[in-house]
């Protein structure tokens, strides 16, 4: 019987050249979108190439076995050049989006399973309507370490919203650890490439099953509670998905 020429194909079905060249594509397409923020990238990806593969001939000069370790050298040097690729990529990304109204939310969806992440602020005030840059917002996360609320912008008035969020918080989960951060590079603030690595090391404080009652206690307080001005979508402030893949 012929086949359904408009069945849906499953994973197995997809040839290994296509798989192929649909991996040699996606790393093409992240070395592109790399380079447009890291015009160096190319050159740290040879260094790491050149290093691994010169180091394992010299070893296997020094045991008489050059070309054995000579075909490791290729195989490693291309994992080296891949590996600095991506971390120099996911750099590239994160700044992408330094500095944009949104730039938190994005970070912080990035953060592996076992999070309730949200992309969009619950918490938001802005001082002169129109200006973007004006705009200070909170974002939430719950986790095993507790909920952590992470706000973005001019410091003094993110200082007050992370304080009143937190009451709001308490009022709801007694009991529960709120961790607070800001995002920034000044003092006691957290650089945008840091927050996902740094909400993940929290310590783990309460067990999943109270995280999904606090969870739901959470949804009760509903979303955002001041409006944002014309033109802020902090949905659009996205991570270049592209330059994290090979991660």
């Amino acid at each position: 019987m012929p086949r359904n020429p408009f069945a849906r194909k499953k994973d197995g079905d997809t040839p290994p050249a296509e798989k192929k060249q649909g991996r040699l594509s996606q790393i093409r397409d992240v070395y592109r979108v790399s380079k447009e923020t890291d015009p160096v990238i190319g050159w740290w990806m040879l260094l790491a190439f050149l290093g691994t593969f010169g180091l394992l001939v010299l070893i296997g000069i020094l045991l008489s076995m050059p070309w054995i370790f000579g075909s490791f050298g290729v195989l490693f040097g291309i994992l080296a050049a891949t590996i600095v690729m991506s971390r120099r990529a996911e750099r590239a990304a994160y700044a992408r989006i330094d500095g944009q109204a949104g730039a938190v939310g994005a970070a912080l969806v990035s953060i592996r399973r076992g999070w309730y992440t949200d992309r969009e602020p619950v918490a938001a005030d802005v001082a002169r309507p129109g200006d973007i840059r004006s705009a200070a917002m909170v974002y939430r996360v719950l986790g095993r370490p507790g909920v952590v609320l992470v706000g973005e912008g001019p410091s003094g008035r993110v200082q007050k919203l992370l304080a009143a969020e937190k009451k709001r918080v308490e009022r709801v989960a007694p009991g529960v650890p709120v961790t607070t951060m800001r995002v920034g590079n000044g003092e006691g603030e957290v650089p945008l490439p840091k927050l996902a690595s740094k909400v993940q090391r929290l310590k783990a404080s309460i067990t999943k099953d109270e995280m999904s009652i606090v969870n739901k206690r959470l949804k009760s307080l509903g979303g955002i509670r001041a409006p944002l001005p014309p033109g802020v979508d902090p949905t659009k402030a996205r991570m270049d998905r592209k330059s994290l893949r090979g991660k």
